[in-house]
């Protein structure tokens, strides 16, 4: 081996280069009919569950199993119905929590780097709440943590744009963790659709996108999963995306969501996808090295090298979105629901005139 090849394998702390990850694919039981109490300790449940099948799936996979992926909100399922304040209060946890807690035991007691998603309680943003997407390492610590930035019905760093800076600054908005198994970094549900956000990632060092979800499945192509080995090509990135496979408590058909969990390379070639149900189905080989000898080749598919930044700013420049939505004179103000769909339909107007469909 060459000495630029043993400098691709021990950049940054000491280097893994090829392990495997799963997306594991698991149920996710709402609370949304429950009380306060019964959600808390229901949360709990299914952190414990999912500890269960982790340890059962690294049996079968392998001891080099170093990176687990879970669905988005699996815990919990989404606030459909309810106030801003309710969800926080019943079904958001805290940074400092006994959920993380539990979730840490679960990283520590297998070994391996463990992506969550929940919704979450800020101290600094009092009756709101962001989806948070965090990374425990194998010591359990809290190495990452990511606020869903792009939502359409619920609050997000940029409706509180100017007071989050000043809270996180910028490598709180785009966080990347260096890890023996790579740069890791978080992208949330939906936001697979926006090159965006991927970019922003991988133009930051960021080689594995570790992408919680909770979609509708199907045979047959969808906009996301599209959009899967769309993202891992532009950013040169693996994407380990793992989505739900039943929803209960809900009236949404609870096998809607159920497959479609699965690894993508850098390449854009799916290594693995799991069929419908409960399943760790969805784990591959991640080629670490392979991934860096790739991002250091010169060449035309060296997309991350070749891509005029400023140009990229200077157009998008023109998005009519304002930040600071939910900022009133430096200070939070708690929305309504109803109010997440009229801000769509002023940007639409803004964007395309007045005329909208009904």
């Amino acid at each position: 081996m060459t000495d630029s090849m043993c400098h691709l394998l021990t950049d940054g702390p000491k280097v893994v280069g090829s392990f495997r990850s799963l997306a594991l694919q698991t149920a996710c039981h709402s609370v949304n009919r429950l009380g306060v109490a019964e959600a808390r300790s229901a949360i709990a449940d299914a952190i414990h569950r999912i500890g269960r099948e982790i340890r059962a799936s690294k049996q079968f996979i392998g001891q080099d199993l170093k990176l687990v992926v879970l669905p988005e909100y699996f815990a919990t399922s989404y606030p459909l119905g309810e106030t801003i304040p309710g969800w926080a209060e019943k079904a958001c946890i805290d940074p400092g929590g006994p959920e993380y807690d539990l979730l840490s035991k679960v990283a520590q007691d297998n070994k391996i780097y463990l992506a969550s998603n929940a919704y979450e309680r800020d101290p600094h943003f009092p009756g709101l709440y962001f989806q948070a997407s965090v990374v425990l390492s194998p010591s359990g610590e809290q190495i990452l943590r990511y606020r869903r930035l792009i939502s359409l019905f619920a609050p997000s760093p940029y409706d509180v744009w100017d007071a989050y800076l000043d809270h996180y600054g910028e490598d709180g908005v785009f966080p990347v963790a260096v890890t023996e198994i790579g740069q890791l970094a978080c992208v949330a549900s939906e936001e697979i659709l926006y090159p965006e956000i991927a970019r922003s990632l991988a133009l930051r060092g960021a080689e594995i996108l570790l992408h919680s979800t909770s979609e509708v499945s199907s045979p047959d192509l969808t906009t996301k999963d599209i959009a899967k080995r769309a993202r891992a090509v532009e950013a040169m990135a693996y994407v380990v995306s793992a989505n739900t496979s039943v929803l209960t408590g809900v009236d949404i058909p609870g096998s809607s969501t159920s497959g479609m969990s699965k690894i993508v390379d850098d390449q854009g070639r799916v290594l693995c996808t799991a069929g419908a149900g409960d399943s760790m189905a969805a784990y591959a080989d991640i080629d670490l090295f392979g991934l860096r000898l790739r991002r250091r080749r010169p060449g035309m598919p060296n997309v991350l090298s070749r891509l005029p930044r400023g140009a990229i700013a200077m157009g998008l420049a023109r998005a009519p979105m304002a930040a600071n939505f939910f900022l009133q004179g430096g200070r939070v103000r708690v929305p309504e629901r109803r109010e997440f769909a009229e801000r769509q339909r002023q940007i639409i107007r803004q964007l395309h005139g007045d005329c909208l469909p009904d």
